[in-house]
């Protein structure tokens, strides 16, 4: 389900974070699907159940999960994560074309590079 890269240089709750994401707003983790508990998670990747904890909080932060006490977290259904998810990564897009810009790369090397990304879908 979820692997650890020890060699990325991200902290292991976001790469816990980003990967229960993408298996969510992919759709192979479905709504009120039930997510391991923290101490199932933490059992099978050998991490500090902290480090669960607090990726399942961002997760529920951000709409993809949802918590029952007692009962555990499930995945919400995923139209508002989406939703938001999309929102932030067009503004971080806005952002790095700006930086771009201010570098001397023209529009048309930006959309360039845009459309590259999608031969590769």
């Amino acid at each position: 389900m979820i692997q650890i890269n020890y060699r990325d240089p991200r902290p292991i709750y976001e790469q816990l974070r980003d990967g229960f994401r993408q298996l969510i707003l992919t759709g192979v983790l479905e709504p009120n699907e039930k997510l391991p508990s923290v101490r199932e998670l933490a059992a099978s990747l050998a991490i500090n159940p902290n480090t669960i904890q607090r990726a399942y909080r961002e997760l529920e932060a951000e709409g993809c999960i949802c918590s029952v006490p007692g009962r555990g977290s499930f995945v919400c259904k995923t139209d508002a994560a989406m939703l938001a998810r999309r929102a932030a990564l067009s503004a971080q897009l806005q952002q790095t074309a700006v930086e771009l810009r201010a570098l001397g790369m023209r529009t048309e090397e930006i959309l360039s590079l845009i459309k590259e990304g999608n031969e590769h879908d």
